[in-house]
């Protein structure tokens, strides 16, 4: 026996992307790394996505949204201890990626990206750029006003898949 946590916003309990069939919870198991879960042409993959929590499914809205076919998506479930193998399998799926990106709902200096930049940067081919896509550092867990909110969740997820953040320069370490 062992315990099972689940911790999950609320938004997701009915999310219509969020399921598993039966066989899934009985014989499935966890996995640390979800890989890109749509077929995309690897070899036209120019960016991988990386992210953690309900910002996928805002993120593959958007992707699906505009057609978009150069973007890979990967999920990060577990944190720590990071792992590295299953992370360099899903990132080896796409060659000729030229960015990493780590995208997070919380503000940058609240959220995983500090501690796990050094992990992507490690992980990542020598070619490949590190970069980051989430709210601002904030002395606040939130902004207060959902319609700041809201913007901000907006340009998280605009910034994921953007040449270039809207002040002109993409956040890089």
């Amino acid at each position: 026996r062992r315990l099972l946590t689940v911790i999950s916003p609320k938004s997701l309990l009915r999310h219509k992307e969020r399921i598993s069939t039966l066989d899934e919870l009985t014989a499935g198991r966890f996995q640390n790394v979800i890989p890109e879960a749509e077929k995309l042409d690897a070899a036209k993959v120019k960016r991988v996505i990386a992210c953690s929590g309900k910002v996928y499914y805002e993120l593959l809205a958007h992707r699906r949204e505009r057609s978009i076919t150069d973007v890979a998506i990967i999920r990060l479930e577990q944190q720590y201890p990071f792992p590295h193998e299953e992370f360099n399998a899903a990132l080896a799926q796409f060659p000729n990626a030229r960015e990493v990106v780590w995208c997070q709902e919380e503000p940058q200096n609240q959220g995983a990206w500090y501690r796990l930049r050094e992990y992507f940067r490690a992980d990542s081919l020598p070619e490949q750029s590190v970069s980051y896509a989430g709210r601002p550092v904030s002395a606040s867990t939130a902004v207060g006003y959902m319609s700041k909110h809201l913007a901000q969740q907006k340009q998280l997820v605009e910034d994921a898949f953007a040449e270039k953040l809207s002040d002109g320069e993409r956040v890089q370490t």
